[in-house]
């Protein structure tokens, strides 16, 4: 299929594949009804389960619909399960992570909960050993040959495999409302520069020219501008310590941001993601760099239509790179409800779950074999991309650092938004890399 994934997630560099496979049939087949599908999905016989699953996830509000979709699937398969949705809110888990660090460190860890792909849950929850290896799920149901093998690889060490993925997001997307740009008389910016360039033109007109929510987005923005900066090689060798963040391009990536930063809304630290992205589509503000989940906002709970109600391109200085990451699920030990859990993992990596859940997320099946005809023009224009493009995986997400990096990284930035000092934030960055044990 052409594409190379830059960074692993644990430290190596691997190609995507495009090798599909037959699906084996498991020894838990049953049937199920969801809106008028019927639906083979591998999984424990549900006359056999009861009682309950606790599912701890940040998906509410706006991204609620999908994660009920998921939970209407598994209770039709399930009716004598009581499924809990325990949600935490706030955009990018900010809140729910510390909720979930109290549970699992205090003894009370839920039956599953929502985790990014890569170094979040590699680095944080199964170096603490408190994650049961899902390998046996997945030679069970095929799945070694349903997802992609460097996908596996971002799941996996050389002891298991440690968490389903239950789809694929794009982070490096530059929304925008189309009738406003040309009201407004300026284009796409395909770099930075032309982003700047523009930026006069549209604060002229009473336009902020690119909307910001509360400091995680800040940090969102900050990924796709390295990317830009540096480019996907030099990128990816920040996160295995070739490329130090006080380098003379590293000190670049945030003297851009800076430049970036004079054009964004003053009241940004108050607004969630979604508010910024309403100040898009309000025509408030011409450009928000936003991961595809916005797609899902803008077409589920606003009912624009892609492509004419409002537009997407890769961040400015970002074409042809597809920056990754990916929600997944996992068990964790000592989880109340293991049979339970292990069902709702079997539905997570089904196609059918996979397909119920990402045309209402506004992301992509994590599988080779999802029936794209579900899928919307953005969804389908992504999932193209997820083939043909040089893949990157997110900070912001984590993808690429352990939450270590992260937590210490989200202070680093709250710094930088108050000093504005481009050498002082790669300096911190550096020494927390170091910290974290990115580099030498």
């Amino acid at each position: 299929m052409g594409s190379t994934l830059i960074m692993d997630g644990v430290g190596g560099f691997c190609c995507k594949s495009g090798k599909g496979g037959n699906m084996r049939l498991t020894k838990w087949v049953v049937m199920a009804t969801l809106i008028g599908l019927v639906a083979m999905v591998g999984s424990v016989i549900a006359a056999d389960l009861s009682g309950e699953l606790e599912i701890f996830s940040w998906w509410a509000g706006d991204e609620g619909p999908a994660l009920e979709a998921l939970i209407e699937l598994y209770s039709g398969l399930y009716p004598d399960v009581d499924v809990i949705n325990a949600t935490v809110t706030g955009g990018s888990g900010v809140n729910a992570k510390a909720v979930l660090k109290t549970r699992m460190l205090g003894g009370d860890a839920p039956d599953s909960f929502q985790v990014h792909a890569g170094q979040e849950l590699i680095g944080t929850w199964v170096i603490a050993d408190r994650m049961e290896d899902l390998t046996f799920l997945y030679e069970e149901e095929g799945w070694l040959e349903k997802f992609p093998s460097d996908l596996i690889g971002l799941l996996g060490t050389e002891d298991g495999i440690w968490s389903v993925p239950v789809n694929i997001h794009r982070s490096n997307v530059n929304w925008y409302i189309p009738a406003n740009l040309e009201k407004w008389g300026v284009e796409v910016p395909g770099s930075w520069d032309e982003f700047l360039a523009i930026a006069p033109e549209l604060q002229a007109q009473g336009i902020v020219p690119l909307a910001l929510a509360q400091n995680w987005t800040v940090n969102h923005l900050w990924e796709s501008v390295a990317l830009a900066v540096l480019g996907a090689e030099n990128y990816a060798q920040l996160w295995d310590g070739t490329l130090a963040f006080d380098s003379a391009s590293g000190i670049a990536v945030w003297q851009k941001l800076a430049d970036i930063l004079e054009y964004t809304n003053a009241d940004a630290a108050s607004l969630s993601w979604q508010q910024a992205t309403d100040m898009v589509v309000g025509g408030q503000a011409a450009f928000n760099i936003m991961g595809d989940w916005a797609a899902g906002y803008l077409t589920t709970t606003l009912g624009l239509e892609p492509g004419t109600g409002y537009g997407w391109a890769a961040s400015p200085g970002t074409d042809g790179v597809f920056m990754a990451l990916s929600d997944s699920f996992g068990l964790p030990k000592g989880a109340p409800n293991r049979e339970n859990c292990l069902a709702w993992l079997s539905v997570l990596g089904s196609q059918e779950g996979q397909d119920a859940f990402n045309p209402l997320k506004g992301s992509i099946a994590a599988r080779l074999d999802s029936d794209l005809t579900k899928y919307n023009a953005y969804a389908q224009s992504a999932a193209a991309d997820w083939q043909n493009n040089i893949i990157a995986g997110s900070l912001a997400h984590g993808f690429v650092a352990n939450e270590g990096f992260m937590n210490d990284f989200a202070t680093v930035m709250e710094i930088f938004l108050t000093s504005r000092d481009p050498v002082q934030a790669a300096n911190a960055a550096q020494a927390i890399a170091l910290q974290n044990g990115i580099g030498d």
